[in-house]
This record gives C-alpha cells, structure tokens and sequence, in this order.
C-alpha cells in the first residue's frame, strides 16, 4: 500500500486520503511482514491463526496500542478486503465507512479455497517439508504460489496481451518460476490456511458503517457472473458496489491494488459520509 500505484494516487496533497489531513495506519497482520509468524522460530508449532484471530489484533491495536476510539475509514485490499467485512460485523460502530476490495462476503469456498488448499496441499507433501522444520526452503512453496497468481491474477486480457505466443508464455513463466522468492514456506502455509473458516454472511445485518464495495469485473478469485455480492449487498443497510470494467489496463485480481480506477468513486462516497 505504499507503492506508487497505491500511495501514489490516494496519500499525497489533495488526493482522496491526503496524508497531510488523515492519520493513516497500515497495520502488520499476524504472520505478515514483521508481525509475529511461523519463521520467528516457531516453525509449524506457530498458533494456528485465522482471519478473525488477525482482526482482533488489529482492533487491539487500535484501542489499547494507539489509544483509538473510532476509526473514519476502514480500507483493505484481497485478504485485507475480507479482514474489512470482519471489521464490519465484530466492530461496527467503530469507523464511518468501509471500503472492503477484491473479496467477498461470504464463505471461503468454490474455486478460490481449493486453490488456496492446493498451495497448503503442495507444501506439507513436499518430502523436503519435513513436518515444518527444514533446513533448505522446500521449492513447492514458489512453484504451487506462481501456480496460484497466474490462475487466479492477472486479467484474462492484460496476461493475452503480455503472452499472446507460447514463446512469450514461457519467458513469462520461466521468469516468475526463476525470480527470487524471498517468503518462508512455514509462514506460505499459514498465510493461506488462515482463510480457511472465512465468513462474514451469517453476520451482514449488523454492519452499521457505511459500505462501498469494490471488486473487477476480471476479477478470478471473486468472479462476478456468480452474483455473490450483489446478494449480499441487499442484507448491508447502507452498502453498495463499484465494479471496475475489465480491460488490458486491469489485473483481474491485482486490478483494486491500482487504485487510479476507482479513487474517484472512493472520493465521492467519503465526501457523503458525516464523521461519527
């Protein structure tokens, strides 16, 4: 959230979340970045988190490490999207708006979970896993998470256009399969295995904040042809969705994390919304 694509169109002078105005807080979720995680020294007897084991932490955060007592805008991208719907029903008078990207709010289930259990999958029975205490990084953890982001990220038009020849296609795939892959294959698995009990839905009705959902059109873990979030929405009193147009400019999945195409919606809704 700190790249040019991000940071670059929302935080500076005059933009939507200008730093100079706002008090922006971009937390480290448990077993991300330099929270807490499995390679600290743990390895595979690291506490089994989820989602919502992550959400307390951050409202803990909030409340008892900054001293916070309400929150004008709760924003999150893919998993940080779902830990935003989280947000919504365990504290929802807690912020003015949220803004939950890139996810949905229902069930890990369908395509998304059995690729997510896929790279899970991939790692505990890779022999070199060794039960989590491996002395040389077992490769599954690259090739299943390169499996991973080229079937679900990406944009069916933007990857055409970069592989539009089998030559091509391999330079792409030889290139991410080659790349320096600087994670841990303990903190992966647990990374993934967080969303395992993902779900929001039986709880929808108690979001008071007002809501904007945004997600792509192209977008291949949260397809919108399955009509999930337009369901949903219905059981959000003051919600509603932006859905990005697919096109060779989006990501599919990584479309939310450039935020030039819906910092204007982003604008307009928070400019509608009285601070609590």
């Amino acid at each position: 959230m700190l790249s040019p694509a991000f940071a670059g169109e929302l935080f500076g002078p005059g933009q939507p979340l200008d730093a100079s105005k706002y008090y922006i807080i971009l937390p480290d979720s448990i077993g991300h970045g330099k929270s807490a995680k499995p390679s600290d020294g743990l390895r595979a007897k690291f506490p089994r988190y989820n989602y919502d084991d992550m959400v307390d932490a951050q409202y803990r955060l909030m409340t008892e490490g900054l001293g916070l007592r309400h929150l004008r805008l709760v924003l999150g991208n893919s998993m940080g999207g779902m830990h935003t719907w989280i947000w919504g029903v365990k504290y929802p008078d807690f912020m003015d708006a949220l803004v939950p990207m890139a996810s949905q709010p229902t069930e890990m289930s369908s395509r998304n979970w059995m690729m997510r259990r896929l790279i899970i999958d991939s790692i505990r029975n890779d022999p070199d896993w060794n039960n989590g205490n491996y002395t040389a990084q077992p490769h599954s953890a690259q090739v299943a998470s390169v499996f991973y982001g080229i079937a679900t990220a990406g944009g069916t038009l933007a990857l055409q256009k970069m592989a539009p020849t089998r030559e091509a296609a391999d330079k792409l795939l030889d290139g991410r399969l080659t790349a320096p892959f600087p994670l841990d294959a303990n903190d992966v698995l647990y990374m993934w295995d967080a969303s395992r009990d993902y779900n929001p839905a039986p709880r929808l009705e108690r979001i008071e904040a007002a809501l904007l959902a945004i997600n792509s059109a192209d977008d291949e873990r949260n397809p919108p042809e399955l009509a999930i979030m337009e369901r949903e929405l219905k059981r959000v009193r003051n919600g509603r969705m932006y859905l990005i147009p697919a096109s060779e400019e989006t990501r599919g999945h990584g479309t939310t994390a450039m935020a030039k195409f819906w910092k204007r919606q982003l604008e307009e809704f928070l400019q509608k919304i009285p601070a609590g």
